[in-house]
């Protein structure tokens, strides 16, 4: 794990005049970009937050002939400010928005003809299978393969002369699989196919996955980035302009837009990211440490974890291990139901990344759509639990979950 270098005290204090100038001098660190990135005070009247433009259309001096803005579908100035925060965070050059993250996933699937053929990681959110095997596939005609990416021969072996896109999350949800990025990266440009990675379970601060050769980096902004379980958004960011190009005009022509305000919400969200993914990276340590040792638990999944299978793949391409972890119960359904509904603190809720603790039950619930069968082989049994960790006092989380676990017979 790469530690991360704390300013001292004689750069700590920027000013939102000069942040954009220090761009071209040294890269700002990620604190401050989060805070100021593609961001400066009103010019009329020196307002420090930016504003929320409310209005769908815009003054042109001659007949197309504008200030960069016409129709609040195709570009408004809130969300172009956010769109560059986002970007500046994934060491990106472009960024798009759009109104939920299942509405990023299907306008880069837009992109693609039909009789594509798109390569996806097996354990990939239930929302995104969902949309891929009962969407895309029937309505577009797009073929889709999922494979364990970590077996080179049968990921190597899903390529023919159509595949175009190769779609990989890492972590997963909810198994919390990690993947080599650039590996992944590296065998899909060779076959002349795009890697898009899904990076919502780790936000930037603890990933970049277009600094490890992906194509287009996508996150659910409803989680990590926004942080505050108030708001449905989805982005995207490439390092192409012929991609951006592409994504620029899909979304103008689908409109899954995201609303001014939702922009300001994820903007003030955004600026408080690092602390927070430190905070709930913190939690999440104690709490898998606390459940891999207590005998009601069978087994543990987080990435932090020696125990993880791919432990080492997380060590050297993340700068962190995240607030997500998984465990199997010891039992099924019943010891599940049973120390889900004895929870307290931990509100049992879909969704993630918020600064409230959640948990879940994927098979019952996010990954309901998965069939059995696929659940089954990908290890989302019935007693696998998913917990989202907040940034609370810890002992309280860990009180909650052997309150929880207490009520469990065996």
């Amino acid at each position: 794990q790469q530690d991360r270098k704390q300013p001292d005290a004689s750069s700590s204090i920027i000013s939102q005049t000069t942040i954009m100038s220090l761009e071209s001098t040294s890269k700002p660190g990620f604190g401050t970009a989060a805070i100021h990135a593609g961001q400066k005070p009103d010019p009329q009247t020196g307002a420090v937050m930016t504003n929320i433009s409310l209005s769908t259309t815009f003054q042109q001096a001659s007949p197309g002939v504008h200030r960069g803005y016409e129709y609040s579908r195709t570009g408004n100035p809130t969300r172009t400010v956010y769109e560059n925060c986002f970007a500046a965070l994934e060491n990106a050059k472009y960024g798009l928005a759009f109104a939920s993250g299942s509405s990023t996933t299907g306008t880069i699937i837009s992109s693609l003809m039909s009789g594509d053929h798109v390569i996806s990681v097996d354990d990939v959110y239930g929302g995104t299978q969902r949309y891929f095997r009962k969407v895309a596939n029937p309505n577009a005609n797009i073929q889709f393969s999922f494979v364990d990416f970590n077996d080179e021969a049968a990921f190597r072996g899903a390529f023919n002369e159509k595949t175009k896109l190769v779609w990989l999350e890492t972590p997963t949800n909810p198994t919390l699989k990690v993947m080599d990025i650039e590996k992944t990266a590296k065998i899909a440009h060779e076959k002349g196919a795009i890697l898009v990675v899904d990076n919502t379970f780790l936000s930037p601060y603890f990933q970049n996955p277009l600094d490890l050769g992906a194509d287009i980096v996508v996150h659910s902004v409803t989680k990590y980035l926004n942080g505050h379980s108030d708001v449905v958004g989805g982005v995207l960011a490439t390092n192409s302009e012929e991609i951006c190009t592409k994504m620029k005009f899909l979304q103008n022509s689908l409109g899954a837009v995201p609303a001014p305000f939702d922009c300001f919400m994820v903007l003030r969200g955004i600026k408080t990211l690092h602390l927070r993914m430190e905070a709930h990276q913190k939690n999440a340590f104690e709490i898998a440490r606390f459940l891999e040792a207590h005998p009601k638990v069978e087994r543990v999944a987080y990435p932090g974890l020696p125990s993880h299978p791919q432990h080492e793949i997380a060590k050297r391409q993340q700068k962190g291990y995240g607030g997500m972890v998984t465990f199997w119960l010891k039992g099924e359904l019943k010891e599940s139901r049973v120390f889900l509904e004895n929870l307290k603190l931990f509100a049992l809720a879909e969704s993630l990344g918020g600064v409230e603790s959640l948990a879940e039950h994927p098979a019952l619930m996010t990954h309901a759509s998965v069939p059995a069968e696929e659940r089954k082989k990908l290890g989302i049994s019935d007693s696998l639990c998913r917990l989202s960790v907040g940034v609370e006092d810890c002992k309280d989380l860990i009180n909650d979950l052997k309150n929880a676990l207490d009520a469990v017979q065996l």
